[in-house]
């Protein structure tokens, strides 16, 4: 049997199998005859062909998994040539923003200490934790929700936790100028004394350091 030329290719799907005998032609044909699509078989044992025709050749690689399933894994598909598969790309998930959370929380020893970072990691989103024992604040870096970062800590360490709003973490930096300088004091200072005035028990003495200079 020749092969297909021009656009009779388009119409056909080409595999190439090993056949050594009528038995491997009746089996390639038994095989792909109950497949959706096949209208016509055609075997080349000459040149370890298997030609078909239908409206298959729209998807060629069934006829491949056909035979590779029910005929012998070393088939390879031939004509028409698979387009390669575009890599599936990744979708884009929106990475969560890392946040840090301030908590007010009530650190006696340390003891509490090595409990609340040890429970507090443990937290789904959690990056890092960060104690001030002194201020009384623990520092929580990672992509969980605030409010559930409350809860999970009222439930899992049975202790009070606020969160701390940025407002109240800047408001020291507002209340510098807008210069970089802080602003003046404005309170009122007592008025010096006056140069006449002498301060009590204090006499015109070389000897004394703390006497009015002003004669």
């Amino acid at each position: 049997m020749g092969g297909h030329q021009g656009g009779e290719s388009d119409k056909t799907v080409v595999v190439k199998a090993l056949i050594h005998c009528d038995g491997c032609s009746d089996k390639i044909s038994r095989c792909l005859s109950s497949l959706e699509g096949v209208e016509n078989i055609e075997i080349d044992r000459e040149n370890n062909k298997v030609i078909v025709k239908g409206e298959v050749v729209k998807d060629p690689l069934k006829v491949l998994e056909r035979l590779k399933k029910k005929y012998s894994k070393n088939v390879e598909l031939i004509s028409p040539i698979p387009k390669p598969e575009k890599p599936k790309e990744e979708e884009k998930k929106d990475e969560p923003e890392i946040i840090t959370v301030m908590l007010k929380m009530y650190i006696y020893c340390d003891g509490c200490e090595n409990d609340i970072k040890r429970i507090i990691k443990k937290m789904e989103g959690v990056l890092s934790v960060e104690l001030d024992k002194e201020n009384s604040q623990v520092t929580v870096k990672g992509t969980m929700e605030k409010d559930k970062l409350v809860a999970y800590v009222k439930k899992r360490l049975k202790k009070h936790a606020e969160i701390i709003e940025e407002e109240d973490d800047n408001r020291e930096e507002n209340e510098i100028g807008d210069n970089g300088q802080e602003p003046e004091n404005t309170c009122c200072r007592p008025p010096q004394y006056p140069a006449q005035c002498i301060y009590p028990n204090q006499t015109f003495s070389d000897e004394n350091p703390f006497a009015c200079s002003i004669m």
